[in-house]
Order: structure tokens, then C-alpha cells, then sequence
């Protein structure tokens, strides 16, 4: 499966969480309930999954820590805030970077609107 089409049923799944759950609560409930839907249809779903740093031909595990990644192809970053800023979007493309991903989602659940909360970031390895 592609990413293109593993992004759709991402998508799928957050709006049908949104629709059921709204807007207001704690990111981890979002991640699991996510995760949840996504393993459902079959996807091998990792959280919080480590993502090391490499500078200098060495390997540092520093902390970084990947909300969802989707059948090993898309990386998730779930977010519930009043706003997405930039730095959210640098987040989700530094982690695409580090674990050489070339699409990510960033999802901020805490929105009236969540088709107005769904970015698409794209790594151009």
C-alpha cells in the first residue's frame, strides 16, 4: 500500500474519532482511539515511536518521540491546541526527515473544523 492511500484511510479514521469524540481532550486519547481505528482496518500502527538523531556519524537517542507511524510509511502527529503553529509543522517534518519518511499528517483534534485541521507535509528527501 501506498502512502497516498494509507493517508486517506488516516483521515478517514480522525474524522470519524472527531465526529464521535469532539474537540476538548487530552492528545493521548486522540492517539489511542486513532491507533485503535487504524489497527482495526488492518494497518501495523507503532506510538511514540523512538526516533534517534544522527550528527556526525553518531547515533544519539535524545528523546524524539513520534506520536503514530502507519504501516511503517506515514508519520502521525497528533495534536489537541488551540492553534497549529510553525514549530508543529518543523516537528512533523524534522521526524519525517530523521526517520527518512516522505509523508506526515499533522492533526490537531481541538478544532470546530476538522477538514480545516489536517496538514499534509510531504518530506522531499
Amino acid at each position: 500500500m501506498k502512502e497516498n492511500e494509507i493517508s486517506y484511510d488516516i483521515r478517514g479514521a480522525a474524522f470519524k474519532i472527531h465526529t464521535a469524540l469532539g474537540p476538548g481532550l487530552l492528545e493521548s486519547v486522540y492517539e489511542a482511539a486513532l491507533s485503535y481505528e487504524l489497527k482495526k482496518k488492518g494497518y501495523a500502527v507503532l506510538n511514540q515511536l523512538g526516533v534517534p538523531m544522527v550528527y556526525e556519524e553518531i547515533k544519539m537517542d535524545i528523546g524524539f518521540r513520534m506520536d503514530v507511524l502507519v504501516g511503517g510509511l506515514v508519520v502521525v502527529e497528533v495534536k489537541s491546541v488551540e492553534a497549529l503553529t510553525d514549530v508543529h509543522h518543523k516537528q512533523l517534518l524534522t521526524y519525517l526527515k530523521l526517520s527518512n519518511k516522505k509523508l506526515g499528517l499533522l492533526i490537531n483534534f481541538n478544532s470546530a473544523s476538522l477538514s480545516s485541521s489536517i496538514v499534509r507535509i510531504v518530506n522531499n528527501l
